[in-house]
């Protein structure tokens, strides 16, 4: 990713920034937040001065959304300009962050077109009291799904938890002051940290980690007290973390892995609280993804080409070559032979790992990079995240043929999966519309839901 933070947000500031939209009366509208100007010291006036607008739009559900309301609560009945007109305005205007010019218009002679009208999540809820908040433009894995009904997000210096069986919101982590470890570790940083900005964020079963701009780990455990372990991956002046993953060794043991802008990749083991592998790449690494089995590594970052490597000795195995500009996702498919990246050339690409001379698939998004993957946990489907407005989700099972195109408006912090594959979050950032969506896995018997 760029290294100059400063440079990179004023380019958001310009780009990013939804357009204003406004009605006769002039008292609706809607527009998105500077990315970057989030936690300035004006934060609180900007808070009240939205205050009266969460009185005037409430939260949707499915039924409201039946009857015809927009799903964000947008009046466009009251408003100067349509939906329609709006999202064409949209898709012309949007502008794609590129580290390589015309990396976008490279890679779409090789897209595979998708057939449109899927549907495998249907619309439950969108949900206005919980503000999804995102502080770097190209990391957007700050949304996590722990059960149908529990959901982990960052809003502002808050890791809140979000309830949807009992609608309710609690803090679950608040790194605007100073946060330490309350357990003592070797190797742990037992001063701790003072206004960590999270950059990124992973929650799996009863783990939660938080990682920050300087190279910051804070590792806590849901059923616990406090932190419990606190670390600085690296000292270095580019030390952003911009990616952790929790997962499982064939031992049982839980580990997670760091992806750094200082170009390394690190393991640390949870039960011991230590780090056990280090591995250093020719570039920043911007994602990292461990195959079903342990042995694979997909490492991407500020390079076209990805490379798979071994995850025991790092070497690498094969290069991932046709993408045409820097990658920040990735993500394995269950049965441990499809895999697939995500890149600023407005690009999904698909792999088989047992024949890696050329992707399966190249998925094409409509407005900007592929930011976030998910596979759900059958391997039935595909999430694929654009930065804005669009989460597509494909039939994995079916060789991504067919896809359902979720629409909205707004730059998405991140999507989640539930475990058991029910239920599908969205985070979405905007200064009136922010919100979490919820989807539900289409049943044959959603007419029970109606009893619920």
């Amino acid at each position: 990713m760029p290294r100059n933070q400063a440079d990179e947000m004023d380019y958001v500031g310009d780009d990013y920034e939804m357009a204003e939209v406004e009605d006769d009366d002039d008292d609706v509208y809607f527009s998105g937040r500077v990315m970057g100007d989030s936690e300035s010291d004006d934060d609180d006036d900007d808070d009240d001065e939205y205050d009266h607008l969460d009185n005037k739009i409430t939260d949707t559900s499915a039924s409201d959304a039946r009857r015809g309301k927009d799903i964000q609560g947008i009046p466009w009945e009251r408003l100067s300009i349509s939906r329609d007109k709006y999202r064409q305005t949209r898709l012309e205007q949007y502008k794609n962050y590129e580290n390589i010019p015309q990396s976008g218009e490279g890679s779409e002679k090789e897209c595979k077109p998708t057939r449109k009208g899927g549907t495998y999540y249907e619309f439950w809820q969108n949900t206005r009291s919980v503000k999804s908040t995102i502080l770097h433009f190209q990391l957007r894995n700050l949304v996590w799904s722990t059960s149908k009904h529990d959901v982990y997000l960052m809003s502002h210096f808050s890791i809140v938890h979000w309830s949807s069986l009992s609608f309710k919101k609690t803090e679950v982590l608040n790194v605007s002051g100073h946060v330490a470890p309350c357990e003592k570790h070797p190797g742990s940083l037992l001063e701790g940290f003072t206004q960590t900005q999270v950059s990124t964020l992973a929650v799996r079963d009863n783990l939660l980690i938080a990682g920050g701009f300087q190279g910051e780990l804070i590792c806590k455990y849901l059923d616990r007290p406090g932190v419990s372990f606190c670390s600085r991956t690296t000292y270095d002046e580019n030390a952003i973390t911009n990616a952790v993953e929790i997962y499982d060794c064939p031992s049982g043991a839980v580990h997670f892995m760091a992806s750094n802008n200082d170009c390394g990749v690190r393991d640390f083991d949870m039960e011991r609280f230590q780090l056990t592998k280090q591995f250093c790449f020719p570039w920043p690494v911007n994602h990292t993804s461990l195959s079903p089995d342990g042995k694979l590594l997909i490492i991407v970052g500020d390079n076209p080409d990805g490379i798979l490597v071994d995850s025991q000795t790092g070497k690498t195995v094969m290069p991932l070559c046709g993408h045409f500009d820097f990658s920040f996702a990735s993500a394995w498919h269950p049965d441990g032979h499809i895999f697939a990246t995500g890149n600023q050339d407005k690009t999904c690409r698909v792999w088989d790992v047992r024949n890696l001379s050329k992707s399966v698939a190249v998925l094409k998004g409509n407005l900007g990079a592929i930011r976030s993957i998910r596979f759900t946990s059958d391997g039935q489907f595909m999430a694929m995240a654009e930065p804005a407005d669009f989460v597509h989700v494909y039939d994995a099972k079916n060789g991504f043929e067919k896809e359902q195109e979720i629409d909205f408006f707004g730059e998405i912090s991140g999507v989640s999966f539930s475990p058991d594959t029910e239920s599908l979050f969205i985070g979405v950032w905007d200064r009136t519309y922010g919100s979490l969506l919820q989807y539900n896995r289409c049943r044959n018997n959603t007419y029970l839901d109606s009893l619920l």
